[in-house]
C-alpha cells in the first residue's frame, strides 16, 4: 500500500510540475506530501509541534497560489525543509531542522540503506538479487530486439507490422521527472538525521555552566576592563545620538539623496555597532564572569548600552519612515524596517542572555526561530499591492516606473487607479500594456498553474 502511494506520488509530481509554473500545483503537492508524512510517521504527528509546522507549510503553499511571489516560493521551500527536519527529530533546533530536511530530501533513502547495512540488520522481506533481476529483464529484452531486426528484414509483412509500432507517445523527460518525484517522496517518507550535528544540538543546553575554577584576581581585572570599556562606549553612543537627533530636528533638506544618505549611513553605523556590541557582550559574559558576584555594575552598564543601541535603532527607523513618507515605499525601505525589527529582537535576547546566564546556542536558537517566524509572516503579505497602494494614495511623491516594474500582483490596482484618476498618455499606456500582458498570461495558465487572480478574472 505504501509502495503504491509512492508510485502515485511520482505520477502526481510529474503531472503537477513537468513544464509548469508555480501555482495551484504547489498547494496540491503540499497536501499530498503532508499526507505521505502522516502515513509513514504517525507517531511524530501526535505532537502539536508537528501539526503546527505542517499547517505553516500548507499556508506558505497557499500564499504561492494567492500571490505567486518569489518570497512566497522561497518561504514554502524553507517551510518544507523545516517540516521534514522536524519529523526526523522533534527536539532539535530550527537550523538543524533545515539541515536534516535538506539532507533527507537529497539522500534520505541512500542514508537509510547504508545505515541498515552498517548495522547488519536483517531485511524483513526476502532479499532481492538485483543482478539476477537485471539479467532476467535485460538479456531477454536485448535478444528479442536483435531477433526482431532479423525477422523484420526476412519477412516484409512482419517488417511492415513492426514499422507501424510507434513509441512516440512515451515522453522520456516526463518519465525522468516521475523518477525524480518518486525518489523525493521515497526520501522524505522516513526523514533521517545528520550526525553528529543533530546529536550535538540535542546534547547542548541553553544555560552556561561554571565547570572549572578561575582565579579571583583574573575575574576582578576582566570585570574592571569590561566596565570601563562599556561605560566609555555608552558615553560615545550618547554623544552620537544627541548630535544625530539634533541634526535630524534642525535639517530642512528633504531631498531624496539627502534623506537616503542619512538612512544608509545610519544603517551602516548600526550594523557595525550592533555586531561589535553583541561580540563584546558575548566576550565578557562568555564564562566565569557570569558567576562573579561583583559583576552587578558591569551588568548595569551592559543593559544601558543595549538600551542605547535600541534608541539608535529607533532613530534609524524614524529616518526610514520619513524617507517613506516623502518618497514612498520600496522593497529596500521595507527591508530596512524588517532588519531593524530583527535587530531589536537580537538586542532583547542578548539582554536576556546576560540576565539569565544563557550561552551562545540560546541566542542562535531563539533568533533563528524568530527570523523564520518573520519570514513566514512576510510571505503572507502582498507586498507589491501594499507598496502600490501606499505610493499612489499616501506618498508625497513616487517613482511611477518603479510601480510598473513590480510583479503582476499590483496590476488590477493600477488599472483601477487609471480608471479613476487622470494620468498622462505614457502612464496610461504603461498600465494598459501591463494589464493586457497579465490577462493574456492568466488565460494561458494550465490547471496546474492556476492562481487566485484566475478566479478574480472570471
Amino acid at each position: 500500500m505504501k509502495q503504491l502511494l509512492l508510485i502515485i506520488g511520482a505520477i502526481l509530481f510529474s503531472t503537477l510540475f513537468y513544464k509548469q509554473n508555480m501555482g495551484l500545483n504547489l498547494s496540491i503537492f503540499s497536501i499530498f506530501s503532508t499526507i505521505l508524512l502522516v502515513i509513514y510517521n504517525k507517531a511524530a504527528f501526535k505532537r502539536k509541534s508537528s501539526k503546527a509546522f505542517a499547517l505553516v507549510y500548507f499556508i506558505t503553499a497557499l500564499m504561492v497560489f494567492f500571490y505567486q511571489s518569489n518570497l512566497s516560493i522561497i518561504t514554502n521551500c524553507i517551510a518544507f525543509l523545516t517540516l521534514i527536519g522536524h519529523i526526523s527529530e522533534q527536539s532539535s533546533s530550527v537550523y538543524i531542522n533545515w539541515l536534516n530536511g535538506l539532507y533527507t530530501s537529497i539522500a534520505g533513502f541512500i542514508h537509510r540503506y547504508i545505515d541498515i547495512q552498517n548495522n547488519d540488520q536483517e531485511v524483513t522481506k526476502k532479499q532481492i538479487d538485483y543482478l539476477h533481476l537485471a539479467k532476467i529483464i535485460g538479456i531477454p529484452l536485448i535478444v528479442i530486439i536483435v531477433f526482431i531486426g532479423f525477422y523484420k528484414n526476412g519477412n516484409p509483412v512482419f517488417g511492415e507490422l513492426i514499422s507501424k509500432i510507434d513509441f512516440g507517445f512515451i515522453n522520456i523527460q516526463w518519465l525522468l521527472f516521475s523518477i525524480i518525484g518518486y525518489l523525493l517522496f521515497r526520501n522524505i517518507s522516513k526523514p533521517v538525521q545528520v550526525n553528529p550535528a543533530t546529536s550535538c544540538d540535542l546534547n547542548t543546553g541553553n544555560n552556561l555552566v561554571s565547570k572549572t575554577e578561575t582565579k579571583l584576581e583574573h575575574l576582578v581585572k576582566e570585570n574592571q576592563l569590561g566596565f570601563i570599556l562599556i561605560t566609555l562606549l555608552n558615553v560615545l553612543i550618547v554623544f552620537f545620538l544627541i548630535t544625530d537627533i539634533t541634526y535630524l530636528m534642525s535639517s530642512q533638506d528633504f531631498r531624496a539623496p539627502a534623506i537616503s544618505n542619512q538612512v544608509h549611513s545610519g544603517i551602516n553605523a548600526l550594523i557595525a555597532s550592533i555586531i561589535f556590541a553583541i561580540i563584546i557582550i558575548l566576550y565578557f559574559f562568555r564564562g566565569h564572569l557570569n558567576f562573579y558576584k561583583a559583576n552587578k555594575n558591569l551588568k548595569i552598564v551592559t543593559y544601558i548600552w543595549i538600551a542605547l543601541n535600541t534608541l539608535l535603532v529607533i532613530n534609524i527607523a524614524v529616518k526610514d519612515c520619513q524617507y517613506i513618507y516623502y518618497f514612498g515605499l520600496t522593497y529596500k525601505r521595507i527591508g530596512v524596517l524588517i532588519y531593524l525589527i530583527l535587530t531589536v529582537i537580537g538586542l532583547i535576547t542578548t539582554a536576556i542572555k546576560v540576565k539569565q546566564i544563557k550561552n551562545l546556542w540560546y541566542l542562535l536558537r531563539l533568533n533563528t526561530m524568530t527570523a523564520f517566524a518573520i519570514l513566514i509572516i512576510a510571505s503572507t503579505i502582498n507586498w507589491d499591492n501594499h507598496i502600490t497602494n501606499y505610493n499612489l494614495y499616501y506618498a508625497q511623491s513616487m517613482d511611477f516606473k518603479y510601480l510598473i516594474n513590480l510583479s503582476n500582483n499590483n496590476t488590477f490596482l493600477l488599472k483601477n487607479y487609471a480608471k479613476n484618476t487622470p494620468l498622462s498618455v505614457d502612464k496610461n499606456t504603461s498600465i494598459d500594456e501591463k494589464h493586457k500582458n497579465y490577462i493574456d498570461k492568466l488565460k494561458d495558465h494550465s490547471w496546474q498553474e492556476l492562481q487566485f487572480d484566475n478566479f478574480k478574472l472570471k
